[in-house]
């Protein structure tokens, strides 16, 4: 099949940029260059659009096996395509757990099926139980795009650098939820305003900030390659930024809630606005903006957390933690950061696609040619309401929002897996 995308705004942070055309023959980009007349299958004129490589998310929750009433493998994919996703690394935290090949292999296997690229992250630990760790050679063998017990802190340091070692000679990825239990009486909730406003413990900013602290050194020390997961406090962004002045081994992701909301929202919305670790304040937020700014953080990542409405239903300490997320990055991050006038639109594609490719190993992140024909194609003007979604689940606070910046098209080894 040929594709030829023409009069696109490319915005391609590790390649050729400017006003041009895209040719795509199968999976590859054949051609990019100004007013290429070829024969194709499809044609889209993508005036007043940007062209970007397609986005990169590397961490995502799609449920699969083991709660698929929440989501799947196939809706996780469509709600990904719908976002201009092309790329998705699938967490460890499935029933059963990621920690041996058969679970892997279905997932993988699963992924194949659908219209993206679909990778996952194995475990770190046996059953996520923080006690002894998975054959990660097996599993990195097997297809493994990285390691995590994500939605569980690993208490046990000396567990940790022995993992952090074992990832160093796999050239694999070690990706970390920094949350110490001893700190949270609540979690899901900024212990805070929100904590205060309704009467419960909340969860405490040192549980993020020790934990990271515990894990740059043991990435220092080791010089593994590891990922701080969805950042939520200004400490652990000057941790990070620190350390990344020294150790370019050090790299960390931001959600697009974080970077949005605060623990106002969490009062407004109630459980729709409970995650892990819990939105904090405005300063936290400007310090996640700052960051993603000067390139202390290089990854946003959605952490899309699907829920069934009526676990969201339940009481504010009862509701499962997390949102969706895949849907609406775009346009956030494209009012948020772009229109707020921190990002360029170039650095926004970096921190979207190019940037968490790279730091994961994935042929992606780039337009060039003879590399994968996978393309974003957004309106950056267009406004829209966010009410329906592709995801099997709707567990979001930004339901009725009008967002800015909208996927008019995503390509995907040179097939339009997603049309608006």
């Amino acid at each position: 099949m040929r594709l030829l995308i023409k009069n696109a705004n490319v915005v391609n942070p590790a390649g050729r940029s400017g006003i041009m055309d895209i040719l795509t023959e199968d999976k590859c980009i054949l051609q990019m260059g100004k007013n290429i007349e070829a024969a194709a299958d499809r044609l889209i004129d993508a005036k007043g659009c940007i062209a970007a490589p397609g986005f990169v998310d590397v961490h995502v929750h799609f449920r699969d096996p083991g709660q698929t009433r929440k989501e799947d493998i196939y809706t996780g994919a469509a709600a990904a395509a719908a976002g201009g996703y092309t790329s998705v690394v699938m967490m460890a935290n499935t029933i059963p757990a990621v920690d041996n090949t058969d679970t892997l292999d279905y997932m993988l296997g699963k992924g194949r099926e659908t219209g993206i690229n679909v990778y996952a992250c194995a475990n770190v630990t046996m059953g996520m139980k923080g006690e002894e760790l998975v054959d990660m050679k097996a599993l990195s063998d097997a297809g493994a795009a990285g390691f995590t017990d994500d939605g569980k802190p690993i208490m046990d340091a000396a567990l940790v650098e022995q993992a952090m070692k074992i990832v160093k000679e796999l050239g694999k990825p070690i990706s970390f939820h920094e949350e110490d239990p001893q700190y949270i009486v609540t979690p899901g909730y900024n212990k805070g305003a929100a904590s205060a406003h309704y009467g419960i413990g909340g969860a405490d900013r040192m549980a993020e900030i020790s934990m990271i602290e515990r894990d740059i050194a043991l990435a220092l020390k080791t010089g593994a390659d590891i990922d701080i997961q969805h950042i939520s406090t200004k400490e652990g962004v000057e941790l990070v930024r620190q350390a990344r002045k020294s150790a370019a081994n050090i790299h960390a992701e931001a959600t697009p809630h974080h970077f949005t909301l605060t623990e106002e929202a969490a009062i407004k919305y109630g459980s729709m606005a409970k995650m892990n670790p819990p939105l904090r304040t405005e300063e936290d937020r400007m310090a996640i903006i700052e960051g993603l700014s000067d390139g202390t953080i290089e990854m946003i990542a959605t952490d899309h957390a699907p829920h069934c409405s009526d676990e969201k239903a339940k009481g504010l300490t009862e509701a499962p933690s997390g949102i969706i997320g895949l849907e609406t990055a775009l346009a956030l991050g494209n009012m948020i950061l772009v229109d707020g006038g921190y990002l360029s639109a170039e650095d926004l594609i970096r921190r979207l696609s190019t940037d968490p490719a790279r730091i994961y190993g994935l042929n992606a992140g780039v337009l060039k040619e003879g590399g994968p024909a996978d393309i974003a194609i957004y309106d950056p003007d267009e406004k829209w309401i966010s009410e329906k979604y592709a995801s099997r689940s709707s567990n979001t606070p930004f339901t009725g929002w009008e967002l800015k910046g909208r996927v008019r098209y995503t390509v995907c080894g040179g097939r339009i897996v997603f049309e608006a």
